[in-house]
């Protein structure tokens, strides 16, 4: 298919593209043709996206042309709700610009034009349909059928994600930030997170405890990433990851008050055999969902603080990972020491010995509704000392627990988690226990919990990825440049973390979340968290509340 697409591109290709500059010419010609009436809106089903620059797959899409401009382009089925009529292209290949908001010019053939390019000389005989200025100017198309059987309605099952609008810049070539070669391929992603922090209120016992917060209402450059994914082309592909930050999305592991330049990733994924793989490498450990998602997406600009504190983000070392049971179940087991990125001596590093299962106990057919289950197993054998601490997930804040240095045998963590989603609206929480084996601190036993729910109100849904048993972001159906919305969402998280224990007293925190996320755009989020942070420590109780506005723009 690569060379069959190289020989297309070449002649015929800029022939081709020559031709596309005279369309109106070519819609003109043909005439236009009677109109019994006039539609406002105009669907037009399995069109034959053609894609110029030849390095993927054309694409069959469905196209919603309303009051003679263009609605929507979509891969997804558009309901014929309120369609005055509905046409079937069969496949069609349609040569023009599509521009959403504005009034399409366009022709749908029955031939490919870049392999023939009698196909364009011959448009009378060729030209299926044909649209000038959002106006039927020819039509050869036969009525398309519904969409999908009518659904039952008050029930769940009948809920179905809005149609995903394409890119408006589909049809403009390669992009600048991707390269491909025969041996290897790769694009340059970049992410860019700003943070404006406010504390409107704490009372005396918080001031007491952690000073005055207002000393860190300040903007900053929460995140400032850029790196690069692609494949080594053997038979089965090699995935490379490289990327490097100023500072990270995760706290813990990572989180650094210097603005230096340090890896954050840097990894090779191998494929052993069908459904497993071997990383190698600064890699995410895989222990539970929350840690393994990435921070973009989640529903909260920042983890639980159970999470932060016992789940370190990433580490070096080896993971094997794959899944079964008619991608029911995945696993996943790890060893990992950070020697040769803090520079110690190997044999006094902390050894990290983590496992991961997880399980979809029940999933309907068409998985708009499915119950994840997982646990996760983390071990350290405590060559250097144990310490959880973590922020109240606000990252320009003090560290409100912590448990301070503890001399310890080992430790033992367990994350239990369960997700229940349906449709655009998920349910999520993470119990998380600690077992410290240090008998001269009574062998404390520490713990934390979150519970929280996010409901996408434009209707999108996240997509479950099968492999590592996570949820991905949802898509944005229309962004505001294609004259939709973007995607709304809102959330809330109640987070309970207790480290003191025996003779560790590291203070208990809750704190309850409330949050809306803009996605303007795939690449273009503003965010705002708003959180009341409830904290019992020796020291007497302290309450704050923190406000974060974010501004995130990603280069994908």
């Amino acid at each position: 298919m690569r060379q069959h697409r190289s020989l297309i591109m070449t002649a015929p290709a800029k022939a081709y593209r020559l031709l596309l500059s005279a369309l109106p010419f070519f819609i003109l010609a043909i005439g236009p043709t009677a109109q019994a009436v006039k539609p406002e809106r105009i669907l037009i089903r399995n069109v034959a996206l053609i894609d110029q620059s030849g390095r993927q797959e054309d694409v069959i899409v469905n196209i919603l042309v309303q009051n003679h401009k263009l609605k929507l382009v979509t891969k997804d089925d558009i309901p014929d709700d309120d369609v005055d009529l509905a046409f079937d292209a069969r496949g069609g290949y349609l040569i023009g610009k599509l521009a959403t908001g504005q009034a399409p010019s366009f022709m749908i053939l029955d031939q490919d034009p870049r392999t023939d390019i009698q196909v364009m000389l011959d448009t009378d005989t060729h030209a299926r349909f044909a649209m000038q200025e959002g106006v039927i100017v020819r039509n050869r198309l036969n009525r398309a059928r519904a969409a999908h059987p009518q659904k039952k309605q008050g029930e769940w099952f009948a809920y179905s994600p809005p149609p995903v609008s394409l890119p408006v810049g589909y049809q403009s070539g390669s992009r600048w930030n991707q390269w491909e070669s025969g041996w290897t391929n790769g694009i340059l992603i970049g992410t860019v997170v700003l943070d404006r922090q406010f504390w409107p209120y704490q009372n005396g016992g918080s001031r007491e405890r952690e000073g005055d917060l207002s000393e860190y209402e300040r903007g900053e450059i929460r995140a400032l990433r850029l790196g690069v994914v692609g494949t080594l082309n053997f038979e089965l592909p090699w995935v490379y990851t490289l990327f490097a930050a100023t500072n990270a999305f995760d706290q813990g592991f990572d989180a650094r008050k210097d603005k230096n330049i340090s890896l954050l990733d840097w990894r090779l994924d191998i494929p052993l055999y069908e459904q497993t793989s071997l990383s190698l490498g600064k890699q995410k450990e895989l222990i539970s969902m929350e840690r393994i998602s990435s921070l973009a997406y989640l529903p909260w600009q920042e983890r639980s603080a159970p999470a932060d504190a016992f789940l370190p983000s990433r580490n070096i070392g080896v993971t094997i990972s794959g899944n079964g049971f008619d991608q029911r179940m995945t696993w996943a087991g790890g060893v990992y020491n950070d020697w040769f990125d803090t520079g110690k001596v190997f044999n006094k590093s902390t050894d990290h010995y983590v496992g991961r299962l997880t399980w979809l106990p029940y999933r309907e057919a068409n998985e708009d509704v499915l119950l994840h289950l997982g646990v996760g197993l983390r071990y350290d054998d405590a060559h250097e000392e144990v310490r959880y601490k973590t922020r109240p997930e606000f990252y320009q804040a003090p560290f409100f627990v912590d448990t301070g240095p503890m001399a310890a045998n080992g430790a033992l963590t367990c994350a239990t988690e369960v997700s229940y989603r349906m449709g655009p609206v998920w349910l999520a929480g993470e119990y998380i226990r600690s077992w410290v084996d240090a008998p001269e601190l009574g062998d404390p036993v520490l713990d934390g919990y979150h519970v929280g729910i996010s409901w996408v109100l434009t209707g999108e849904m996240r997509r479950y990825n099968k492999k590592n048993g996570t949820l991905d972001r949802y898509p944005v159906a229309r962004s505001v440049y294609q004259g939709g919305p973007g995607a709304w969402e809102a959330a809330t998280r109640w987070s309970s973390i207790d480290l003191a224990d025996g003779a560790v007293s590291g203070s208990a925190m809750d704190i309850l979340s409330a949050g809306v996320n803009w996605w303007l755009s795939s690449f273009f989020l503003t965010s705002i968290n708003y959180r009341r942070i409830w904290l019992d420590n020796e020291e007497g109780h302290g309450i704050s509340d923190g406000v974060n506005w974010r501004v995130m723009l990603m280069l994908e």
